[in-house]
């Protein structure tokens, strides 16, 4: 076997939640690239069809799925609906999250309703999807990956909910490795700035000219902003035999920032 046949993902079963656009319809593109049949899952039905009529292009199974990922009841049937349709399930992205508003806020100057929203749909969603996972991969085996975010690493002015819930992420990442080894590996992805609608109304980015101004404010050592297809990237490593001796840990994909 060549070290690049690692990297293959032929046989596999992935669901990704969040997968409708921006970094999740990356990943779910990457993957079913790689070699895996994927089931798409967001709160959207335009958006998780189109993904998944994208994959079933490339020769692989797609399936679409419109599920509320703060809702553990409907994660659990997202799990065992798309384990019993592919017939295994081998890789489960938690990447559902973001702003719900698209506002960033301070910590003290933040109603207890939004704090609420972003610990459900950046920290909650992860946690019950994760239990999902492991449900049905306790016994065959596989890889669980949650989307963190840079923001995770140390304090952040204004945008202080966000960060402490993908901060959470990196903690939960951990102890999840610890109990599920050694059948599931379990491992985050922390991406940087990265142009998606979310970011660009949550920076407030009207233009490329203000694109342009915050990319160089930020200083991003690699001088551009990543793309979905840099996380997608990475994924398909972690989700791969490539990672095979690598669990509780999360990757940096941030261009250096």
């Amino acid at each position: 076997m060549s070290v690049l046949d690692l990297f293959r993902l032929d046989g596999e079963v992935a669901v990704v939640t969040g997968g409708g656009k921006g970094i999740g319809r990356g990943i779910a593109l990457a993957l079913a690239e790689a070699g895996a049949d994927v089931a798409v899952a967001a709160r959207s039905r335009a958006d998780v069809e189109s993904v998944a009529n994208e994959i079933r292009a490339m020769g692989r199974r797609s399936a679409a799925y419109v599920v509320d990922v703060t809702n553990s009841a409907e994660v659990q049937q997202l799990a065992e609906t798309a384990a019993a349709e592919f017939g295994k399930l081998t890789i489960w992205v938690n990447n559902a999250g973001g702003l719900p508003d698209a506002t960033p806020r301070y910590l003290t100057r933040t109603p207890e309703d939004r704090w609420d929203a972003q610990m459900a749909v950046n920290l909650k969603a992860v946690w019950v999807g994760a239990v999902a996972a492991a449900s049905q991969m306790k016994d065959s085996g596989g890889v669980i990956i949650n989307t963190s975010s840079r923001a995770s690493a140390g304090g952040h002015v204004k945008n202080g909910p966000y960060a402490a819930a993908k901060a959470a992420v990196n903690s939960l990442t951990s102890t999840l490795s610890l109990e599920l080894a050694p059948n599931i590996r379990v491992n985050a992805v922390a991406p940087g700035p990265v142009r998606t609608q979310n970011f660009d109304e949550s920076i407030r980015l009207a233009d490329e000219d203000a694109a342009e101004e915050f990319r160089k404010r930020i200083a991003l050592p690699l001088s551009r902003y990543g793309t979905p297809e840099d996380i997608g990237a990475a994924t398909v490593f972690l989700a791969s035999r490539a990672a095979g001796w690598i669990t509780g840990q999360c990757l940096y994909v941030t261009g250096g920032s």
